[in-house]
């Protein structure tokens, strides 16, 4: 174990973490919101962040950015990038929906069905989107003769700079740029579901159901307002990811949906701002273990700090419910 290494560069080891703990928790809101309201795990979440990195991609590819464009043309590009993202994040979150939970919900499906649509869609996502990965070429043109599912690359569309240095942490403009945006984000979100009409409609749905149905709240605008914001919050990751790290596949979106529900379980899952603490809290212990050990162990580090501390608090670091959150 290096212990030399993480205590030498504490600061910039807990940096890294912060600003890869941000996108986690971003996506983790989606299984935070669903699971307030539905008390569901929708595991096809993970996909859809899957589908934003694709719309990133396909936005940028048809708009034949290159690296480091002007500073004028790469605010143009990642509000394009933002804009595509969360269409087609959240229009992917919304038909999942409706046309896989919606007839479920109907019937009234007991939860382990749900479960396994959940898994279903997600691999159908995958497969699909396996098949129209563009070609190794880089074209954006689709291809249903399926090719390998190689990783894709994505231009550059900021350079990373050191913006400051203190000691020996050096923190660069992505870092912050990734920090700030998420958390500025989920701040929004925080507060649309705490201060605004629409997000007291959340929190009754949430906390009482039958109640709010006879208070007159409609409870499939509800359900339907929570996939739409998840899958933005998941589609604002796959921006985030794209500038950080620059890349997509097919099947990118199964261990970090994995990792993100984690974080919202970690955090209390039904709770957002929960979601906020369990997503930087797990991105800060994966970059110190991966420093203790080798960055081969991150994943299993990840996990079993979730065991350890579900051992010792069932309900999560804050452990309050969606419908009990305060305005």
């Amino acid at each position: 174990m290096n212990f030399d290494e993480l205590i030498g560069h504490l600061g910039q080891h807990t940096v890294d973490g912060l600003s890869k703990g941000a996108i986690y928790a971003l996506i983790a809101l989606g299984y935070t919101l669903v699971y307030g309201v539905l008390r569901l795990i929708n595991f096809a979440h993970s996909e859809v962040f899957m589908v934003g990195t694709f719309a990133v991609l396909g936005v940028w590819s048809a708009f034949g950015v290159q690296n480091n464009p002007p500073i004028g043309q790469a605010i143009l590009f990642l509000v394009l990038g933002l804009i595509a993202a969360a269409v087609a994040s959240g229009g992917t979150a919304l038909a999942i929906e409706r046309i896989a939970y919606r007839p479920l919900r109907r019937k009234n499906a007991p939860p382990l069905i749900f479960l396994i649509t959940a898994i279903g869609l997600s691999l159908v996502l995958v497969e699909v989107f396996g098949l129209l990965l563009p070609d190794v070429a880089g074209t954006a043109l689709p291809s249903l003769f399926g090719r390998p599912r190689q990783i894709v690359g994505m231009p550059t569309i900021i350079q990373q700079d050191t913006l400051f240095t203190i000691g020996n942490t050096s923190v660069t403009n992505i870092q912050v740029i990734v920090f700030v945006a998420a958390v500025a984000m989920m701040a929004l979100l925080d507060w649309f579901i705490n201060r605004t009409r629409y997000g007291r409609g959340v929190r009754a749905v949430a906390q009482n159901p039958e109640t709010a149905a006879l208070m007159g709240v409609n409870q499939e605008r509800v359900i339907m307002l929570i996939f739409v914001l998840g899958g933005m919050m998941a589609g604002a990751a796959a921006l985030l990811w794209s500038m950080r790290f620059g890349f997509t596949q097919n099947s990118i979106g199964f261990v970090l949906g994995l990792k993100a529900f984690t974080a919202a379980v970690l955090g209390g899952i039904g709770n957002l701002r929960g979601a906020l603490v369990g997503g930087l809290f797990l991105g800060i212990v994966e970059v110190y273990g991966a420093t203790l050990f080798t960055s081969s162990w991150e994943d299993v580090i990840a996990f079993v700090v979730l065991i350890v501390v579900l051992m010792f608090r069932p309900t999560g670091l804050l452990g309050e419910s969606l419908g009990r959150a305060r305005a």
